[in-house]
């Protein structure tokens, strides 16, 4: 049997987004909010705690950072972009193909660290 290659992606968020998670069974990202065009999963887990500690902590109280897995050959679609220094890699998935994107997570979105 051939495993599907796949790629590591994390995702910081607060508690809403956390929740609407939670309630997909682990398995899938909400739709975008109207003024969210984009959805950022990022490739560096250090960068996605910073965000969720430094960002989402002081906006909502929490943050928290999340890790999937996602089909290689699916993902490559979208260009990695750097939104700063070396490791501040995210990846742009406009919000009207998030629902095709979730189809090709592979595994649970786990929650890999909590702030505070």
């Amino acid at each position: 049997m051939n495993a599907i290659p796949t790629t590591t992606l994390w995702r910081p968020t607060g508690p809403a987004e956390l929740e609407l998670v939670r309630e997909s069974g682990w398995t899938a990202w909400p739709p975008r909010l109207p003024d969210q065009p984009i959805f950022y999963p990022v490739l560096d887990e250090d960068y996605a705690i910073k965000i969720a500690r430094d960002w989402n902590v002081p906006a909502s109280g929490a943050g928290f950072v999340t890790r999937f897995r996602i089909e290689t050959e699916y993902v490559i679609r979208y260009p990695v972009r750097r939104a700063g220094g070396r490791t501040i890699l995210e990846l742009w998935v406009p919000a009207e193909e998030l629902t095709e994107f979730n189809r090709h997570i592979v595994g649970p979105i786990e929650v890999v660290h909590r702030f505070p």
